[in-house]
């Protein structure tokens, strides 16, 4: 599957998506989210990463650009690095933070505000973008690589 839209009426569905994003990512990953302010892209990785199994607090990286995390995924030990690059003054901020070094193939890297580091930033493997519709919102989800297929192949959500 290359493209996936659903309709989330509430929190309670945007935490499910994050769920089912859970189970369907892999090693190497690259996510970026994209939604204006309120959008639910917080929202979206926090149930992710409580569906992968991180018990204590998922802050969002306004402040400090970047969140790693511990999780596992299918037994194994994953580094997960949630993003939020809404401050960077520059692109040349998110080399000089080093942070290009996490995209390795072997971390998952889901990254807010992507917009603010390209064009430094590594392309993503899936491009999600929420948008405020009436109480809820809308999802899209794109996959733009052979891994991005694959992980839109596997999530389980039923598509609106």
């Amino acid at each position: 599957m290359q493209h996936f839209t659903a309709y989330l009426p509430d929190e309670s569905a945007t935490l499910a998506l994050g769920a089912a994003l859970a189970r369907a990512v892999a090693p190497g990953l690259v996510i970026y989210l994209h939604g204006d302010l309120g959008a639910g892209k917080t929202a979206l990785t926090r149930a992710l990463l409580r569906a992968c199994g991180h018990q204590g607090t998922v802050k969002s990286p306004t402040y400090t650009l970047s969140e790693p995390y511990r999780v596992q995924l299918a037994g194994a030990p994953v580094n997960l690095i949630h993003y939020d690059l809404y401050r960077m003054a520059s692109p040349e901020e998110f080399l000089d933070a080093g942070f290009r070094e996490d995209f390795d193939g072997k971390n998952i890297c889901i990254v807010e505000w992507p917009e603010k580091g390209e064009p430094v930033l590594p392309p993503p493997d899936v491009r999600v973008l929420l948008t405020v519709s009436g109480a809820g919102r809308t999802v899209e989800l794109q996959a733009l690589s052979p891994q991005g297929l694959l992980c839109l192949d596997r999530l389980s959500f039923p598509a609106g």
